[in-house]
Parts: C-alpha cells; structure tokens; sequence
C-alpha cells in the first residue's frame, strides 16, 4: 500500500512487494543503512530498541535485531515500551542511537522504523538523507562471525521513566493524591496499559478504569486519539461517574483528556493547559506547530514569553524550541515536549503536568477546559494517488490567495483576518493534511471545505 521515508522515520504497510511496502528485505535494508551510518559517526556501538504492542511489532524487532547484530552493534531491547521511554533510555544507556519500532497513531496494518540519535532525538533530515542515500546503494558491510554484535533484554526503563515524571519539579504528587481521582483510560491495546497504570499510581491515583487494555495490536478502534474515535471512553467516563478520561495513542507520544461529563478537553488544549502551569511556574519561551492553536501564542504572551512557530515534525519543533530556549513546547496533536526532562513527545510527563495544573483548580475538568479560549480547528484530509503533484497544486493555490499572508516554510498557510488554514503533505500517511482555525466552528469547517475543493479541482487533469 505505502512505504513513506520521511523525517518522522521509515513507515509502511507490512506485506506486499519490497521498494512498495514495509516488507522484511525493507526493514533489512534500512535499518542496515542506519546501523552502518552509526558506525561511521563513531559514537559508540550500542543501540537501543523498543517497540509498541502492533500485531507485526515481533516480527520487525526480531530482523530490526539480527541485522544491527550483524553490522557488529550491540543491541539493548526493551521489549514492549514507548517512544518517549526510548528516548530517554538512549541517553541514560549512553548509547549511540535508537530505534523506536512503531507506526504511532497509523491503523494496524502500519509499522515504521522511528530512528534516534545519541541524544535521543529524532535525526535530522540531513542525517535522514544520508541513510536514504546508503539503503538505497546498499552501502553497508556486515561484521565476520567473530565480531558479531551482542545483545540483552532490559526492562528496568518502564520504572526508570515513572520515577523521572514523579521526581519532576513541577509534578505535586501531593496535590494530586488529595484530589482521590477515578480516572477511565484508553490504551487503544498496546503499550500504554503497561505504563499508564503504574503511572498514575506512582501519581497518587487509587481508582483506574482501563479500556482495552489487552496488548493485541488489533485496536478496538482507529488508533489516532480524537473525538470520532473516543465515544468508547466518553461514555465510560459519564457511567462511571469518573473526574476524568485519558487516550494515548499506541507508542504513547500523543495525550488527551476527557472531561466529566464526556465532553472533549480537546487534544489542541492538552499542550495549552500543560504550558500555562508550567509557564506559572518557569517563565519563557514556547513553540508548537504551525498547524497547532493560536491559544498557546496568547498564553505565553499573557505570561510575558514569546511564542515561535515551526514546522511539523517533533524534530522540527525540537530544533526550534534548542533555538529560543523555550521551557515547554509541543504539537496540537497532543504532543508535549518537557525539555528539562528530554527533547521529546512525552505522555507520561504530559500527565504528570496535567494533572498537578488540574489539582490546582478548585472544580472539575470542565471547569478548568472553561479558562481557555474555545477556538475550534476543522482537521481533515485528503488521500493522494500515485503521481499527484503536490508542489504544483500548492503553486495554484499560493496564486489564487495571493492577496492573504501566505507562509510556505512547510506546505501552504494562509492566514484570513483572524482565521488561518495550513495545507501540507502528512510524514506518516499518503495524504493531504488540511486543518483550519477560527473562533467559530462552521467558519474553520467552511474555510477547510474551501480549500479542500480547491485541492480537489486541481488534482482533476
């Protein structure tokens, strides 16, 4: 169906031809090209691994661990984890890099290569590009027999990275205990029902409701945590008469909330509410995605900070929160950078922040969704064909818009007095991303349907 190279890492569909799709000569071949790049940067010979709960996830770590092996690298497996605990596993092993092996929020059909510095954070693009350069050469010389690399199993990562969220500065246990909070949470059958319990333990919360809890990988549901996919946890939340529901996504990267009365905090807000305490608390900069609300702008500047864009991308994003030195920062996707932690979409921190902002306010989580602005974003997209040029069509819009501020640093946003709309091609999926704000519902829903039809006209030959 799709095999994508981009700077959010080698993502495909298992099965099917190779060159195509995620299949195990691709997985071989580029997961060599990155071994061979490491030894090359010669920062050391041991890598990290990980993976999610997917039905493919065995089979992919399993050739994922051979071929480092045999390149001579010594693999350290953590089993079932979380991109974030990888991350952070990276540097605390001392190793020289990382793979993530996870599709994040794809459907099950989907696996993907997610590849780690010795920082552990994503590589660059330009390291990207040499990789792509070497699998596509078959630029790699395998180890002899008696160099093979080594390999162990350590799951001591899971309780590491728990104490590192409850040790934080700015997550109050204390507060949170006292509020006796009975929490529904979605794990969506993967890894998040392995951390999140013991997390929210750890936190001071007795009372937990999970669903679908069982690691499968054959989600309940479209894995990617937004409303349409949620109905399941808002209803549990409602009839359990719970404070509050929680849904991350597979590899545990991407947070949001469910307020009590089954209402959506909103994914956008998850970043929004986690900045302002912690901007209370540490005053600075912040930065999120240009496809991201407008409300953390507005809440940084309240707290005397400066807010900066970037372009999609948590690497993206990364580069540009290391250039302004800003104290928090993330995607309206859900996704929460604690730099002070690590440079990482990080649920686990996510919750911890949260719910301490959370135990801070007098009244439930409706309430507190109620001190931030209600802008509302339209997120849709379009699924692209073989051949469609993008580039092209972005071209005809830029004109067709040239009278409005346009930005093209990553696709096409074009800003409407006090509305925007942002128009670019997804790193994980063969699609069109076309999400648009306003402070009214049916005005964002009308601008993306503009624009949609737009793209739509332009495609037809």
């Amino acid at each position: 169906m799709a095999l994508i190279k981009s700077i959010s890492g080698i993502r495909g569909t298992i099965g099917g031809r190779p060159g195509d799709n995620l299949s195990p000569l691709d997985i071989v071949k580029f997961t060599a090209a990155y071994g061979s790049r490491i030894l090359e940067i010669n920062k050391g010979r041991k890598i990290v691994i990980g993976r999610d709960g997917r039905i493919s996830g065995e089979m992919v770590s399993h050739l994922v661990v051979s071929t480092l092996r045999g390149l001579g690298l010594d693999v350290v497996d953590l089993g079932l984890s979380t991109t974030p605990t990888v991350e952070l596993a990276v540097t605390g092993e001392k190793a020289a890099g990382g793979i993530i092996i996870t599709a994040s929020h794809n459907p099950q059909e989907w696996n993907a290569l997610k590849l780690l510095n010795n920082a552990g954070e994503f590589i660059s693009a330009e390291e990207g590009a040499v990789i792509l350069q070497k699998a596509a050469k078959e630029d790699f010389v395998f180890a002899p027999v008696d160099k093979l690399g080594s390999y162990t199993v350590n799951e001591s990562w899971l309780q590491k990275h728990i104490d590192l969220v409850v040790q934080h500065p700015l997550v109050d246990v204390p507060s949170i205990q006292k509020k006796n909070y009975k929490i529904v949470v979605d794990t969506i059958n993967s890894t998040g029902s392995l951390f999140i319990p013991p997390l929210l333990k750890a936190l001071g919360v007795e009372e937990v409701i999970l669903l679908n809890e069982e690691i499968t990988g054959k989600f309940a549901h479209n894995p990617e945590p937004l409303p349409e996919n949620l109905v399941g946890l808002s209803a549990t939340v409602v009839k359990s008469k719970a404070d509050l529901g929680i849904a991350v996504d597979p590899d545990v990267d991407r947070l949001c909330f469910v307020c009590e009365d089954g209402s959506m905090f909103g994914e956008e807000y998850t970043l929004v509410a986690v900045a302002d305490y912690v901007l209370g608390k540490k005053p600075g900069n912040t930065v999120s995605n240009m496809s991201s609300t407008k409300a953390l702008k507005e809440i940084t500047l309240q707290h005397g900070g400066a807010y900066y864009p970037s372009a999609v991308g948590e690497v993206n994003v990364v580069n540009a929160m290391k250039a302004v030195d800003a104290v928090i920062g993330g995607e309206g996707n859900g996704g929460i950078i604690v730099p002070d932690l690590h440079y990482g979409r990080d649920a686990l921190i996510g919750i911890g922040l949260f719910l301490s902002a959370l135990s801070h306010h007098k009244n439930g989580i409706r309430s507190f969704r109620s001190r931030y602005p209600d802008y509302f974003i339209s997120k849709n997209k379009i699924e692209l064909q073989r051949g469609v040029d993008v580039p092209a069509i972005f071209d005809r819009i830029k004109k067709k818009y040239k009278n409005h501020p346009v930005n093209t640093e990553d696709g096409l946003k074009i800003e409407f007095d006090n509305d925007w709309v942002h128009l670019r091609t997804s790193n994980t999926e063969p699609i069109i991303r076309i999400y648009a704000e306003s402070n009214f519902e049916t005005t964002a829903n009308n601008i993306a349907l503009r624009l949609m039809q737009d793209i739509k006209e332009f495609i037809a030959p």
